[in-house]
């Protein structure tokens, strides 16, 4: 500090003596960035996420939302994402497989739920399995089985409850569960499959009640696990959101979007 006393205080080299002495008390002087991937049924909560993360860690994040498939393709082809949030548990084993993720940061960070919601048809627990057996619709969406666990889910569930059959010829596909959720929203199909997340959360002015929550058993768990790729292996960004995704804030915002822990 006597080496400033030398100089005018306006002067830049005493700021940037200051600066040096200092900046370890200064919380954001080494803030970084980091890119995340994420599936499209965790887009809202996770951005809710971020914003906590941020402002406590003075990080930035860059969030891509898409289906778990295409985001999968993408990485294969050496997009620059630095986290992965996927909306099932292959694909990130997959990646670690492969070598392009960290084998030790594969966690799970939340466990999905679908429900059939309509803003037309009365949706009902005790009434769902008559409305689509009656199939008093035009069209009803899901999301594309082939790259969205979702879909995959909607389908095994019709196939369990034995309508996959009958009622294929009236499905419209999403690319993604974000895609198929606006189909129900815009009335452009009676009824959907569609992650309950969507339906909760607080951004929906639409009407929540109306739908059925499908039993868990009537297909694969929806566990969504998180693992860091090669390219964010050293960001410290990116493993302090990694981490933040444990945190008690991240884990209530998961809870309160209507997802298991688990």
């Amino acid at each position: 500090m006597n080496q400033c006393k030398s100089i005018p205080i306006a002067s830049l080299q005493c700021i940037v003596i200051l600066l040096t002495i200092l900046g370890s008390d200064l919380p954001f002087v080494h803030a970084e960035s980091t890119r995340a991937a994420v599936a499209s049924n965790f887009h809202n909560p996770f951005s809710e996420i971020v914003r906590s993360f941020e402002k406590q860690s003075g990080h930035s994040v860059q969030i891509v939302a898409g289906s778990t498939g295409k985001l999968y393709a993408q990485i294969i082809h050496g997009a620059p994402f630095d986290l992965f949030l996927s909306a099932d548990q292959q694909r990130p084993r997959l990646l670690v497989d492969q070598g392009k993720a960290v084998a030790g940061s594969l966690i799970t960070y939340a466990a999905g739920r679908i429900s059939l919601w309509s803003l037309k048809n009365d949706i009902q627990a005790s009434e769902a399995d008559a409305v689509l057996r009656i199939g008093n619709f035009s069209h009803l969406a899901i999301a594309n089985p082939k790259t969205a666990p979702y879909g995959l889910a909607a389908m095994q569930t019709l196939i369990k409850m034995g309508l996959w059959d009958s009622i294929r010829t009236r499905l419209v596909q999403g690319e993604n569960i974000g895609q198929t959720f606006q189909f129900v929203a815009s009335q452009n199909a009676e009824l959907g499959f569609v992650s309950l997340s969507q339906i909760l959360d607080p951004s929906n002015a639409f009407d929540r009640n109306n739908r059925w929550d499908v039993p868990e058993t009537f297909h694969d768990p929806l566990r969504q696990d998180v693992v860091i790729l090669n390219r964010g292996a050293e960001n410290p960004a990116t493993q302090a959101l990694w981490k933040f995704l444990k945190s008690d804030t991240a884990q209530d915002i998961i809870k309160r979007y209507g997802y298991g822990l688990k």
